[in-house]
């Protein structure tokens, strides 16, 4: 099977690839076209950690931050700039897709300022701002899926924004974004909005959870714990999908659906793998199932076109399964409640500062062309 026909099976399997980077090199070289075109890349999303490793690296950037140093630009209002300027052609590089998938797929993510994760209305006006700023049908706004972003999540679908909810790591957490989802589609429609048009995926990680995991099965020793290393991730995301059956298989979802809205899909991220003794394809082969989104990083959607083993669904019926992983977890003593905790926490405070990296980095960008 050869590279463009094992990511074809992934994408007629029903996953859609979507890449997890965007830089302005990938735009200006012609790379994420080429990804479009021979890798079955029908998306993209980036994310603070994403921007500032693009703008600290070569000089893509520099005519722009030139210009807006000549116009008196602030520090945020350049940082807006640059992110809005490189998503915006972004959105028009998947134009086509867009249209050819009908607004499912085609779609670029773009993030809130991680800094207001815990604030709900501020939250809100960015995401107000930045769909209005970019001003393209195919984006998304990112908005996490803390405690505090929840409620931004249903306001901000109501004005008719597609979100893309990141950094759920719990089933229970899951639940309450899809709540928030169906709020706001609801909202949508009493608005007037035409809700055909709003699209909105959960951003489900998955790595990072056995990171966590294992660290802990590894601190615990036993022979038991040992044996559940590198299994709670694939379970974790497992039990979601069946959270998500359950839910557009209510009466709730199925009004919406009846008045032409779209699921909110599943996606998978966080899909490369992060201990060198797994699979580096683990992440894609084990979540194939129909209608979700597995964004990666390019290294990860090189090792799927390369030895990739795309088996057809993996995830349907499963969900018993991986409740028992996440019972023998909790016996050997993993506190599963804990692990979210922390990985909700190290998520929004990684992001947090890949912003002030972002910001250091522009600050001294600004500097130069000043002086």
């Amino acid at each position: 099977m050869s590279a463009s026909t094992k990511l074809a099976a992934l994408s007629q399997a029903g996953v859609s690839i979507w890449l997890d980077d965007l830089s302005r090199e990938r735009l200006d070289t012609g790379s994420l076209a080429d990804l479009i075109r021979d890798k079955h890349v029908v998306g993209v999303t980036t994310n603070p950690t994403i921007f500032a490793s693009a703008l600290a690296h070569g000089q893509a950037y520099d005519e722009q931050v030139r210009e807006l140093a000549a116009r008196g630009a602030d520090l945020d209002g350049t940082v807006r700039e640059i992110t809005t300027t490189d998503v915006r052609n972004a959105c028009d590089l998947f134009r086509q897709t867009w249209q050819a998938s009908g607004g499912k797929d085609g779609r670029v993510s773009i993030e809130v300022d991680p800094r207001l994760a815990h604030d709900t209305e501020r939250t809100v006006a960015e995401a107000l701002d930045l769909w209005k700023t970019v001003d393209r049908p195919n984006l998304m706004v990112k908005i996490p899926a803390t405690v505090e972003g929840l409620p931004a999540i249903t306001r901000a679908l109501a004005e008719g924004v597609s979100v893309n909810v990141t950094l759920i790591f719990s089933v229970q957490r899951y639940r309450e974004v899809m709540d928030a989802f169906l709020a706001g589609i609801e909202q949508a429609r009493a608005n007037g909005h035409d809700i055909s048009g709003i699209f909105s995926v959960a951003s489900f990680f998955v790595s990072r959870v056995d990171t966590e995991v294992d660290k802990r099965l590894a601190k615990i020793g036993t022979s038991e714990a040992l044996a559940l290393r590198g299994t709670a991730a694939i379970a974790n995301a497992r039990l979601a999908y069946a959270a998500y059956e359950e839910v557009i298989a209510g009466a709730r979802w199925q009004a919406l659906a009846g008045a032409g809205a779209n699921p909110q899909r599943p996606l998978w991220a966080s899909t490369g793998v992060k201990d060198p003794s797994y699979r580096d394809t683990r992440y894609v082969e084990e979540l194939v199932v129909d209608n979700v989104v597995n964004t990666m990083p390019e290294k990860t959607l090189d090792a799927v076109a390369d030895h990739g083993e795309i088996d057809g669904d993996k995830v349907s019926g499963t969900g018993e399964q991986a409740r028992r992983t996440f019972d023998a977890l909790r016996r050997v003593g993993v506190d599963i409640d804990d692990v979210y905790a922390v990985l909700e926490s190290e998520g929004v405070d990684k992001f947090d500062k890949s912003w002030a990296e972002l910001l250091a980095t522009v600050t001294d960008q600004l500097a130069k062309a000043q002086g």
